[in-house]
This record gives structure tokens, sequence and C-alpha cells, in this order.
């Protein structure tokens, strides 16, 4: 929670067994205001799952004692919220001290004598007239969080609920780093200890827990279970550097390809890694060897692979059609590509622009002995 909560400010401090302190003065205007800070809050709160007393103070342990107590005024709190023993406690009450007013008021030096100094200086860092140095959290470097069902689950789609909502820490985790991730993990825990691992990989850097879950959907959509599926494990290690934008009066021009990294992820997460790729060209005059396989996104922009001296078709035909003479007639060419003898894929060709029908082609003829005859289809240009 404390790195979920990392996201609102930097200074989060830990109050075990189960409270969280948050100085937020700082974030206030960043998130709209006292008010609309508090709905976010409460509204992440709920989305997690945690049902949270959120209280407000001028200081760290008055804010601490007005969630203990449920609000209020600070002398008008009761004194179960301090850490005091049940003997404490008894004589509290046999001096008929019922709030925390009743023993501001009692004589500093008989409190210190019969309830220990430490609980003067705690009085006196809810008032605020000392200080109260607290130790910060520090995110770790890697998220993982782990959450164990209420029953087994038989269908992979229905672990998507709970899934949500790690999803949700790892959004404010990754925002409170100002980071992004192009992969993380589900672990799907089984009764025999064998997990079934559900890798997830986007386009490009994010952490917006809708699209996340979006994704995620569609791969548990296609998974069948081999077992019921008793806990779940989220986790994401290699993040990736994403500070957040600003605002713009118009339309940013540069965010035109957000939609289409969208679009390149969800066909990932349904049709598997493997089948959805970017394009970048290499340094090889064979047109078949000009390209190779990327993650999307990683392409590095050139006008012309190793200067081509002619058009080449955005749509090359693997393998080779042969055509026979009479469908085509030539428009441009030769271009000679003689290249590959180093690899044992020699090609010795002469290309020709053509037209095919309706279609403007690329096609090409073998040279040398030993080369098949004819003509053979290679690419369209239109």
């Amino acid at each position: 929670m404390a790195a979920w909560a990392c996201q609102f400010t930097p200074r989060v401090s830990l109050e075990p067994p189960q409270a969280l302190l948050l100085e937020v003065e700082g974030s206030l205007r960043y998130f709209g205001g006292r008010w609309k800070f508090l709905a976010r809050l409460r509204a992440g709160l709920t989305g997690l799952g945690f049902e949270a007393r959120i209280a407000e103070a001028p200081t760290a342990r008055g804010a601490l004692w007005r969630a203990r107590g449920e609000g209020g005024r600070l002398e008008a709190l009761p004194v179960a919220v301090l850490d005091l023993g049940m003997q404490q406690m008894e004589l509290l009450a046999g001096l008929g001290i019922g709030t925390l007013g009743g023993l501001m008021r009692l004589p500093r030096d008989g409190v210190a004598r019969r309830f220990g100094a430490k609980l003067l200086d705690e009085l006196d860092q809810a008032r605020g007239t000392v200080p109260e140095p607290r130790a910060c959290f520090a995110l770790p470097p890697r998220f993982e969080a782990r959450l164990r069902l209420p029953s087994p689950v038989s269908h992979a789609e229905n672990v998507l609920f709970a899934a949500g909502r790690l999803l949700r820490q790892l959004e404010g985790f990754l925002a409170a780093r100002h980071a992004g991730v192009r992969e993380f993990s589900l672990e799907l825990e089984h009764e025999d200890g064998t997990p079934t691992d559900v890798q997830m990989k986007l386009a490009g850097p994010g952490r917006d827990e809708k699209h996340l879950t979006r994704l995620l959907r569609e791969r548990l959509r296609a998974l069948s279970l081999k077992a019921p599926v008793e806990a779940i494990r989220l986790s994401a290690g290699q993040l990736v550097s994403m500070p957040g934008s600003n605002g713009h009066l118009l339309r940013d021009p540069r965010s035109g390809g957000e939609e289409w990294l969208r679009l390149i992820e969800r066909l990932q997460a349904r049709l598997g890694s493997a089948a959805v790729h970017g394009l970048d060209m290499q340094e090889d005059h064979r047109p078949e060897r000009a390209f190779r396989r990327v993650v999307p996104g990683t392409e590095k922009p050139k006008e012309r692979a190793c200067g081509a001296p002619g058009p080449r078709p955005l749509w090359l035909v693997e393998p080779p059609r042969r055509l026979a003479e009479g469908q085509f007639a030539l428009l441009a060419g030769p271009e000679r590509i003689d290249s590959g003898w180093w690899d044992g894929a020699e090609a010795r060709r002469d290309y020709f622009i053509a037209r095919t029908g309706r279609s403007l082609a690329w096609i090409y003829r073998e040279r040398g002995h030993a080369r098949p005859e004819g003509w053979f289809l290679h690419g369209f240009f239109a």
C-alpha cells in the first residue's frame, strides 16, 4: 500500500501494524485541491479492496490519532487512540480522564512520572509544538504482489477481477517511479505448485491500469487452465522511464501514434507476441533479406537500404511466383542484383517493373548457368 501511495507524494511513512501517513500539502494543487485529492484517494483504496479511515491534521501524529478516533478535534479524541498498555489505561480511567484534552490539562511532571516522558513527547508532536522526524518509505526496484483467491477459479478469464486489483497497485507503483513497463508477468498458482506463467508484452511503455486490464483480458480469453487457480502473482522488473506529459491547448501532433500502439498491443495479446512485429531494414541487396523483424516501435527510419537505385515494393511475394510469357508487360528495367555469394544464398537476377493485369509488379529473371529459366513475380507496388 505504501508503494501505491507514493504516486501522491514521496513522503510516505509506515505506522505498523496497519496505518500509513502521507504528507500531501505540496501535492494538493497538482491533484485539483483538497476535496478532489481526498475523493481520488478514497476511490483508489476502494478499487484496491481496502476499507480505510482517512483523517487530516497539520501534524503526522495528529492525523494518526484522528484516524484512530474517527475524526473530531484533537482534544475531544478518546484516550484509546494512544498506544498505552492496559495498566496505564486503567490508571487514566481511575483519574476520570477519557479524552486527550483532559490528559493535556494534567500537570506535566505528574504525567511524565506515571506514564513516561514518551507520552508527553507524543502529545507535543500531535499539537505541533515539537518536530516529529519520520523515516520515509523507499520504493523497491521492482514490483511484485501476490493475492490468494477466496475460492479456486476454473476459467482463466474469471481471474481478471482479482488481477485488476494487482494492476491498480502496479499503476500506482509505476506512477510513483515516473516509469512504465514494456512487459509484465502474471503467474497463476495451482494446487500442485506448478504455476501457469502468462507473459504480457507491450508495444510501448505503459502503466494505465485500464489498458493493461484490456490486454490481459484478451490473453486470458484464449488460455485453457490445466487446473483451478488458487492464487495469482503479478511481477514487473524492467522499468522504463516514462515522465508525465504536459497539457496542450490544441491537440499534440506527436500523440497521434498512441492509438496505433494500443492496437498493436491488443493484437499481440490476442494472437501472441510472435504474430505481430515491426519491420526494420538491414544492409543487404537481396530483397528477401533486406529487412528483419523487430519489436514494434523500435524501428529506425532509413531512406533506403544499401543505396538501392530503384524503387522497392512494399509487398513481397514469398516465395516468388512463376509467371508465364504474355502475363505481363515490361515498363522499366532492368536493375541487376548480384549478391549473396558469401553465405550460400547467391542471387543473380535482373529485375523489371511490369504491368500484370491491373497491378504494378516487380518481376525478375535468373542469370547464369544451372538457373531456373523464365520470369518470377517477387512483389507488388499497387
